[in-house]
């Protein structure tokens, strides 16, 4: 079949009463998964495994699929509302889209939020119906140099996540990586930073930081500080859902490039939603005119890794599909699924089963469309929580934190972790140690650990492999003029001044 001929057919797969109603079912779930800190799609996914026996392959893939892209859709809520990010890729929408929340502003920063999650969730999808098998080769180049790279790329945007003193900014991302450090060595099983404690054999969970350095410094903050509210005085109603023309010109672009962005890694096996988004934030502060407005309410702030994620939750289904790996936990648990019900991914399944591929691609367009009706209606109701006495919504946050973490690993000692996390964040924004950087280098520390000690096992421990192949070159060089480049223009401005 053409290009033309295969997308018409997986509009007819699913267009079927059947399949728009597992596909509504998928986004509704995922989106209300998604508020809620400590569910996330990979435990919705995987309570449903059972519900797929005896399901169509299509529709099995197409019911999952929602609840994935329904939950990173709907996590946004939570993060602008309560900063109390409800999943992982969510984080960086909380660096605006909370301070837009207390500014008055949580009608337009959510109706951002959804506007910019259904345009990269488009975008994403017809990225995938155009060059979805192209994008697969592609993703088979990236080796562990190439990986190594990437992360190296993500590491040098710290600088731009600080919030005033960049010491302070790789300070709190060398403690990150500290922390990302922590369990059994993946190569050598060896115990690393567990202090003889079975509980960190495991590490340390994602969730148990953010909820910690965000949501519970918050609410720290807000019971020592003793302010009457959340939010400014006179400024706890939702405001307007419009945005501006002005708005609409300014976040445009942005949206635009992060979406393709997003897209692109989505597509590469690990890099997933998280990284996308807060490439897509630190990439747009930098472009920015104003960069000082982000991380207090600026709008693009939200747009743009609102879009990211989205598109990137949509990419993430090209390795998964065309080669038969998952490119993140959610993924992975897809792939279980489409095993038990008989469907191997790989490169023969767009010839042996064209229907699944076609069928979900298609249903992901529909899904996204029921997203933005479902969710832009519902933003006066969402935001009512605004209208909760702060007694109350404190403690609201504090259950969410504790039941969200407990429900992940049913441990005691999990809560213990957590609360000090949230000492510690309390602690960073008292001394104005931005939490940002702790996060993103968490995130990219593991992984590019593990992706630099490969490339060594590969080359018999010579770091020639580094600069030997061409991407992984580009990335480092990149990498270093990102790091360099803030410094050569205010030098030159000192210079230009001077003179």
């Amino acid at each position: 079949m053409g290009a033309f001929e295969s997308v018409l057919y997986g509009f007819q797969v699913a267009l079927t009463l059947e399949n728009i109603m597992y596909v509504f079912l998928g986004v509704l779930a995922g989106t209300v998964i998604g508020m809620l800190p400590g569910l996330g799609p990979i435990s919705a996914i995987a309570v449903m495994i059972p519900l797929s026996y005896g399901m169509e392959p299509a529709s099995a893939l197409i019911l999952m699929a929602g609840v994935y892209y329904g939950a990173v859709f709907g996590g946004s809520t939570s993060s602008i509302l309560l900063n109390a990010p409800g999943v992982a890729s969510t984080v960086a929408t909380s660096f605006d889209g909370y301070p837009m929340a207390q500014q008055g502003k949580a009608g337009k920063a959510l109706a951002t939020a959804a506007i910019a999650s259904f345009f990269g969730g488009t975008v994403a999808t017809i990225g995938l119906m155009l060059v979805a098998p192209q994008l697969s080769k592609l993703a088979i180049t990236f080796g562990p140099s190439e990986y190594f790279a990437l992360m190296l790329l993500g590491l040098t945007a710290i600088a731009s996540l600080s919030d005033g003193s960049v010491v302070k900014a790789f300070m709190s991302a060398t403690v990150g990586i500290m922390v990302a450090t922590i369990g059994i060595d993946a190569q050598t099983g060896t115990q690393r930073f567990t202090f003889g404690s079975a509980n960190l054999l495991d590490g340390v969970d994602f969730l148990v930081i953010a909820l910690g350095l965000f949501a519970l410094a918050e609410v720290t903050t807000l019971i020592i500080s003793r302010k009457e509210s959340l939010f400014k005085k006179g400024e706890n109603s939702i405001g307007s859902l419009k945005i501006e023309k002005s708005e609409v010109k300014e976040m445009a672009a942005p949206v635009g490039r992060q979406s393709i962005l997003g897209f692109f890694i989505g597509v590469l096996p690990g890099a997933g939603a998280t990284i996308a988004s807060f490439l897509a934030y630190i990439s747009e502060k930098r472009l920015s005119k104003n960069p000082d407005s982000f991380g207090k309410g600026n709008i693009v702030g939200v747009a743009a890794p609102e879009s990211a994620n989205n598109a990137a939750a949509g990419g993430s289904f090209v390795p998964l599909l065309t080669l038969g790996i998952p490119g993140s936990g959610t993924t992975a648990i897809m792939l279980g699924a489409l095993l038990v019900v008989g469907v191997q991914p790989g490169p023969m399944l767009l010839t042996d089963h064209p229907d699944v591929f076609w069928g979900v691609i298609a249903s992901m367009y529909i899904g996204n469309i029921m997203l933005l009706v479902l969710n832009l209606p519902l933003i006066p109701y969402f935001a009512k929580i605004l209208y909760i006495p702060k007694g109350m919504l404190i403690s609201l946050i504090l259950i969410f934190c504790l039941v969200g973490v407990y429900g992940v690993s049913f441990s005691k000692f999990d809560l213990y972790l957590l609360i000090l996390f949230g000492v510690i964040g309390y602690l960073m924004r008292l001394f104005s140690f931005p939490p940002a950087p702790f996060i993103l280098a968490f995130i990219l520390g593991g992984m590019m650990e593990q992706s630099f000690r490969q490339a060594l096992s590969i080359s018999n421990g010579s770091y020639a492999i580094f600069w030997e192949r061409p991407i992984s070159l580009g990335l480092i060089i990149t990498a270093f003029i990102f790091l360099v480049l803030p410094y050569v223009l205010t030098m030159f401005k000192k210079k230009f001044k001077v003179v």
